[in-house]
């Protein structure tokens, strides 16, 4: 019986948005903002995608990875559970991903938006369990970073 592995990480990404921390902030807590730079302006289909922002509230997203991943059609969901709120300074979830129902990931993650130069400084810093399988930290990280780049171009517009 083959022995089950986990790899544990931690990584932390930093962006300044020419955007005040409430629309920063609005840009998670809004399910239409939050819906289409996450999801819709990724090329991804959207198959569901409900949200409850609230502390103890959660996220449930499924989606079909589009022909430019290295998935293209599989099915990828992202179960998330708001642990903490601050209006305009402070989000931490804990989320889970699955792939083709099979879970290969669980996360910590926070997100810090401090006021600076007229804008926001985001600190997005994850805590993650990734399983056999799984995409791995140097991958998730590059998929945030591309994430946080496409909130800033919505919030460009």
């Amino acid at each position: 019986m083959e022995e089950k592995q986990v790899v544990h990480s931690t990584f932390v990404i930093e962006r300044k948005y020419a955007a005040a921390p409430e629309r920063v902030f609005a840009a998670f807590a809004d399910p239409a903002k939050k819906r289409r730079w996450f999801a819709e302006d990724r090329g991804l289909t959207v198959d569901q995608f409900d949200m409850d922002f609230r502390v103890g509230g959660t996220e449930q997203a499924l989606y079909r990875m589009g022909p430019q991943t290295p998935f293209p059609g599989a099915a990828l969901s992202n179960h998330t559970v708001y642990q903490d709120i601050v209006p305009n300074r402070r989000i931490v979830i804990a989320y889970a991903m699955s792939m083709e129902g099979r879970r290969f990931s669980a996360s910590l993650a926070t997100i810090e938006m401090l006021p600076a130069d007229g804008g926001t400084n985001l600190i997005f810093t994850e805590q993650g369990a990734y399983f056999e399988g799984s995409d791995g930290a140097e991958r998730r990280q590059n998929g945030w970073r591309d994430l946080l780049d496409q909130l800033g171009k919505d919030l460009a517009r």
